[in-house]
């Protein structure tokens, strides 16, 4: 069979090109280098698979970043309501969390992927070859010619689609090669690194506090506020609000640039509202000890965090606790410090931040500016996003938007 288009992996972009390329009647070749298509999508949400959110474009893309107003085509004609009919009609219910979060009723992501999967299989002219590896992008005079294979195959064909993913949990497939290949072709690749992923920091982290959940705290990392759940890990701070934190501490830490966060355990209280409350806190418990009192402003679990960083001797009693110790604790509730040293990798980033320029790619139809008949689609675009399903979202909306052109 001739192909009309050729799709290189087969995760959310891919699929979605090819179900819509497919729908048009085009033949369409999937190429996947893993054994099984969608690992990562399958995996995605802790296995719940946060496919979209229901919130209006313009909130939408204050989550996105850099060139979120590069997307307003492709959100144009297949957004959020476009993208739940579409799976909607593929019989996935659908179901709507706290945070406009959209998951399948199911709650298994795999729901997901055997709808898209599902509707390929199912079609003459879709053909999907696994365990193949595309090594090379072929072009002739700036127009893009056929794929070479790593066993030396040459596969022509005047439209391919890039959806190989960025470098996120590679034991999935994503290793990057997609942005080897765009480099290769003349692309500008920003460089890639991980994000919405848990931040190591210089301090050190007790025992008693590892996997620890605080809520409704904030947190401000490079002039950024977050506010929300968090926890700690042995080497630092994770949960959702420092997975957001990381898409603005990532590049400079991985830059070598240390960076300073900031965790405001009241942040429901001012600095003079907190210190009249613990004015009447020292003055109606004056016998206790601080160290057992300290259990009436924090959760046990970080006692010994405040203990090492107040130096306050933890044997005094409260009566005892002077103005100028009153004020320590007070600012150190608003502002517990800690310096960010870097990322934890790949392997635990849910997205890569960086990839080919947008301003290479044209944001009607994903075609490269350079290479006619190229398509770069999903996580290889230097777009990212907070969790909330918006990341999902742009590798459907933008393997779409491929798939109707091709």
């Amino acid at each position: 069979m001739e192909h009309d288009v050729i799709i290189v992996g087969a995760g959310a972009a891919g699929l979605m090109a090819a179900v819509v390329a497919a729908e048009r009647g085009r033949n369409v070749l999937l190429l996947e280098k893993m054994d099984q298509a969608g690992r990562k999508l399958r995996i995605t949400g802790k296995g719940r698979c946060n496919l979209t959110n229901t919130s209006p474009l313009r909130d939408t893309l204050t989550h996105i970043g850099p060139d979120s107003r590069w997307l307003r085509n492709a959100y144009g004609r297949f957004f959020n309501q476009e993208l739940m009919d579409f799976f909607e009609q593929r019989g996935v219910a659908l179901t709507v969390e706290r945070g406009n979060r959209v998951y399948p009723a199911s709650g298994k992501s795999l729901d997901i992927f055997l709808a898209l999967i599902g509707d390929l299989e199912q079609r003459a002219n879709v053909t999907i070859r696994k365990n193949t590896t595309v090594k090379k992008i072929e072009s002739f005079e700036g127009q893009a010619t056929a794929v070479i294979l790593q066993n030396g195959e040459r596969i022509a064909c005047r439209h391919i689609v890039l959806a190989t993913g960025g470098l996120s949990y590679p034991t999935t497939g994503s290793t990057g090669a997609g942005l080897r290949m765009a480099a290769e072709l003349g692309h500008t690749v920003v460089e890639p690194v991980p994000a919405l992923v848990a931040l190591r920091c210089q301090e050190q982290i007790p025992d008693e506090m590892v996997g620890f959940q605080l809520k409704n705290v904030s947190l401000t990392v490079a002039g950024k506020n977050f506010f929300g759940e968090m926890t700690f890990c042995h080497d630092g701070l994770a949960g959702p609000i420092v997975l957001s934190a990381s898409r603005v501490a990532s590049r400079p830490l991985h830059e070598g640039k240390p960076l300073e966060a900031h965790l405001d355990l009241k942040p429901a209280l001012s600095p003079e509202q907190l210190d009249r409350r613990l004015q009447a806190d020292l003055a109606a418990n004056g016998t206790r000890i601080f160290n057992d009192a300290l259990r009436l402003w924090l959760p046990a679990e970080l006692i010994p965090l405040a203990l090492k960083q107040l130096h306050i001797e933890y044997y005094k009693r409260l009566h005892q606790i002077t103005g100028d110790e009153r004020r320590r604790l007070g600012r150190w509730l608003k502002d517990v410090p800690f310096t960010l040293t870097g990322t934890h990798d790949y392997n635990e980033a849910i997205i890569t931040q960086g990839g080919v320029s947008v301003a290479e790619v044209n944001p009607k139809t994903m075609e490269s500016k350079l290479i006619q008949g190229l398509y770069i689609v999903g996580e290889l675009l230097d777009l990212d996003a907070d969790t909330g399903g918006y990341n999902l979202q742009i590798a459907f909306s933008t393997g779409h938007a491929a798939g109707q052109v091709v």
